[in-house]
Order: C-alpha cells, then sequence, then structure tokens
C-alpha cells in the first residue's frame, strides 16, 4: 500500500470472510423458514433449485427473494416423502423449509440448502383443498350426480380414457378380451400424470360426450400419490361428475381413492377389475337373453303339442258324430220307405175296385205318381248317403288349415327351413339395409346357433354388404 492507502479498507476477500463468520456465528445450526414458491427446477444431475419469496409480498417487483438449494443425494429423500404422500411441489405453494444458511462467496449471496420441508403442513394443505372441492360439488348436487345415472343393459360400446400402451392400457384390454365379445373401443389418449395431465384427462372426458357409446372409463395403472394426483383436481372431477354418460374408474392400486374415484358411477381398484366388471356384466345381459329365448322355445313347443292334442280330440269327435248322423239318417230313410210302401198298398187295396172302373187311364196315372215319389224318395236317400261323406271333407279340410296355420308361427321351425333372423347392436330385428353403416355390428340367429358380424362395406338394397365376424364363435352355444 503507498502512503495514500486508507489504512482500514478491506480487500473483497476480507470482507466476504467477515460476512461468511457473521452469518455463522448468526445461524449456527439449521432454521425453519416460511415462504411462498415463486419457482422450481430440478437439473439434468438431480439437483433441486427454488426461488422463494415472503407470502405476504410475492407479487411485489422489489420483493426480496431466496434461493433454496437441495443437493441430489438429500433430494432425492424430499422427493421420496413427497411421492408417498401424494404432493407436488409448484409454484405458488407456500411451505415451511428447515435448512442452513449459507454466504456463497463467488457469487457474494446469501443462499439456502435445504435438508427437510413440513411435509404435515402441506399435507393440511392438500386435505383442505380435497375436502374444498368435494363439499363444493355436493352444494352443486353434482358429488352423487354419476351415481345417478343408469348404465346400458349390454354396454359393448366403451369410450376409453388412458394412455395408450401403459400398463393400465393394456389391462383393461386384457379384462375384455378375456369375455369373447365384440366390444366397441373408443379411445380419447391423454397424458395421465404430470403437470398437464388434469387439462387433458378432462379435455378427453369432454370429447367423448359426442361419441356414440354406452359408458366411459378412466383408467391409470399404479405409482406414488404424485403420479395419481391428477385425478385429485377440479378439472377432471367436474368432468366426470358433468359427464352425461357414466364413467367407470379404475385407477392405480388397492387402497388407492381419488376424488375422481368418489364420483365416479362406478370405481374399482385396478384396470384389471374394471375391464373384468364390464365384461361381466355384458356377459350376464346375454346369458339373460339366451334363457328367456329358451323358454319361449319351450313354450312355443308346448303350445304346438297341446294344439296337436286338440286337433286329434276335435278330429275323433268328428268322426264320431259324422258315423252317428249317418245312422240316424240310415234309419229314418228305412222306416220312411216302409211307411210309403205300406201308404201304397193299402191305398191300392182300398181303390182297387174303384181303379179297375175307372179304367186302364187312371191305373196308368196311378202308376206314374207311385212311379214319381219312388223317384223323388230315390233321389233324397242319395243325397242324404253324400251328406256324411261331404261333412268329413270339409272338417278335414278345415283340421288341415289349422295345423298350418300353427306351423306358420313355429319359430324353430322357420329357422330349420333356412330362414335367420339379424338384429342390430341395439337388439332391434333388422328388416332392411337402410340406416345401416361400416363398423355397425350385427347378430344373426340361424337355427343351430347365433353370428356375431360387422358391415364393412355401404349396404345398398340391391347388394347385400358383406360383412366380416369379429372375435365370434360359430358354435350353438356361442355368446356373440
Amino acid at each position: 500500500m503507498d502512503d495514500h492507502a486508507v489504512p482500514d479498507a478491506l480487500s473483497i476477500t476480507d470482507l466476504y470472510a467477515r460476512v461468511d463468520r457473521a452469518v455463522r456465528t448468526t445461524f449456527p445450526d439449521e432454521i425453519w423458514i416460511t415462504g411462498e414458491i415463486r419457482s422450481i427446477k430440478v437439473n439434468a444431475n438431480g439437483h433441486c433449485f427454488i426461488d422463494m419469496v415472503d407470502p405476504a409480498n410475492s407479487q411485489a417487483s422489489g420483493a426480496p427473494q431466496l434461493s433454496v438449494k437441495c443437493w441430489a443425494n438429500r433430494w432425492r429423500t424430499v422427493r421420496s416423502t413427497l411421492d408417498r404422500l401424494g404432493i407436488t411441489l409448484e409454484a405458488g405453494m407456500v411451505v415451511r423449509a428447515r435448512g442452513e444458511v449459507e454466504f456463497y462467496k463467488v457469487r457474494g449471496s446469501v443462499d439456502f440448502k435445504l435438508s427437510e420441508l413440513d411435509t404435515d403442513a402441506l399435507m393440511g394443505k392438500v386435505a383442505a383443498e380435497r375436502a374444498r372441492l368435494i363439499q363444493a360439488l355436493v352444494d352443486e348436487n353434482l358429488f352423487d350426480r354419476q351415481r345417478r345415472l343408469r348404465v346400458a343393459a349390454l354396454p359393448l360400446r366403451v369410450g376409453l380414457v388412458a394412455s395408450p400402451g401403459t400398463e393400465g392400457y393394456n389391462d383393461f384390454l386384457g379384462g375384455l378380451q378375456g369375455s369373447g365379445l365384440a366390444f366397441a373401443v373408443t379411445v380419447a389418449p391423454t397424458t395421465v400424470q404430470g403437470k398437464d395431465a388434469p387439462a387433458m384427462v378432462a379435455a378427453a372426458l369432454r370429447d367423448l360426450q359426442a361419441e356414440p357409446i354406452d359408458v366411459i372409463v378412466v383408467v391409470r395403472g399404479g405409482g406414488s400419490k404424485a403420479d395419481l394426483a391428477a385425478f385429485d383436481q377440479e378439472p377432471v372431477a367436474r368432468a366426470i361428475a358433468t359427464s352425461d354418460i357414466p364413467v367407470w374408474t379404475g385407477i392405480g392400486h388397492t387402497g388407492d381413492q381419488s376424488v375422481a374415484d368418489e364420483v365416479a358411477n362406478r370405481a374399482f381398484i385396478t384396470p384389471t377389475e374394471c375391464g373384468q366388471e364390464l365384461a361381466r356384466a355384458a356377459l350376464d345381459y346375454w346369458r339373460s337373453v339366451e334363457s328367456v329365448g329358451a323358454s319361449l322355445a319351450r313354450i312355443a313347443r308346448d303350445r304346438v303339442h297341446q294344439a296337436d292334442k286338440a286337433l286329434a280330440t276335435h278330429q275323433r269327435a268328428t268322426f264320431t258324430g259324422a258315423r252317428i248322423q249317418l245312422d240316424r239318417h240310415a234309419d229314418s230313410l228305412v222306416h220312411r220307405a216302409k211307411s210309403l210302401r205300406t201308404l201304397g198298398r193299402g191305398q191300392v187295396d182300398t181303390h182297387a175296385e174303384r181303379l179297375a172302373i175307372s179304367g186302364a187311364a187312371t191305373t196308368r196315372t196311378a202308376l206314374a205318381a207311385v212311379r214319381r215319389n219312388k223317384d223323388a224318395l230315390t233321389a233324397r236317400a242319395d243325397r242324404l248317403g253324400n251328406l256324411p261323406a261331404q261333412r268329413l271333407e270339409l272338417e278335414e279340410l278345415r283340421t288341415g288349415q289349422r295345423r298350418r296355420l300353427l306351423g306358420a308361427y313355429d319359430y324353430q321351425r322357420q329357422l330349420e327351413r333356412g330362414y335367420s333372423v339379424t338384429r342390430g347392436a341395439d337388439g332391434a330385428v333388422l328388416r332392411s339395409v337402410g340406416g345401416l353403416a361400416p363398423g355397425s355390428v350385427l347378430a344373426t340367429q340361424l337355427a343351430d346357433g347365433k353370428v356375431t358380424s360387422t358391415v364393412t362395406e355401404p349396404p345398398t338394397s340391391q347388394n347385400t354388404s358383406s360383412t366380416h365376424t369379429i372375435d365370434s364363435d360359430d358354435t350353438t352355444e356361442g355368446t356373440h
């Protein structure tokens, strides 16, 4: 130093050394601080850097800011605890942190080396936010709205909100494929974790509202509570609660219960169980339809058998009545013939002398009258003799007509003759190709089983559209 130098001037090194000693003297041990997160970043090496400000003046431009750092080895422990509790640190959150105050000489700044976060306080905030959301949905009559919706009896058209190719996505589809039914799945792909997940899941749910589907399924495989945090967020909960289509959820593992689960129509502990339950519901309905069909077939057979017995009884009664009528008319004819012969002989004897006197002309007149009466009697006898045969022929014709009428109503016989019955996806019998489009699912009943098919070309009234059977089993007892 020259003669003009100030004797008490400090070098930068000395100044920073004194500041460092002052910081260490003032903060010899770790301390707790409270601050609002302004930004958070984890670099490629796993180190976490957080900028924090005072909550009271976080929006002020000149608010003091503290740089908080947490080295990778310590951040792994802190992050693991946060994930286990389902907490995700985000800008705007107010946290209590414990750590060491350090003076960083290279930049001449005071930093804070984080070692621990007050997770109890954070859990209280998460729980409070969850309770607030649930109460808001209850107040708006949305909390149990989904449970008031009725799921279709045969829910084969499924809208799937999931991340394609993930474990949860594959587990759900595996549950459906095991049923052997032709489910039509419309996938609305989305991210299921991270800060963008709530908005994307909600958008996928809204997109599916315009699709012709029976039930929407939201699935996500297991993970930490932080991985599943998107399903506790308000956008997802409201999108499910306000959906006009029933929503089922299969999120996480056993014990995981999100707000999305609580507002859904039905919630399952895993995607696999969700898929299996959906398949079971469809199979139960299909088996009930088969049971009703079998019962109707038995009733039809019984009715035909009873009609056959009634016809046989009626036929026997007709034959017996005809014989009785024939015998009665024959006896009457014999009696009348005897009476006429007796009467004729009496008249001849009584008027013999008179007729002899009357001469040959009168005799011819009498004989002619006798011949006329005899011819009339013969004609009447012939008519009465033909009456039973005509009556029997008429009754046999009526019996045949009744038998053919009953046979026309026999459902199984119509199928055995080569006819079939085709129904659409809604179960209604198809009488025209109008309204069919590629992708339409058809169920055809044949004499020995059922066939499920899908329209692959636009049908026309002149040309029957080709179909391709999907996952069908063409056996008598098949369920396709």
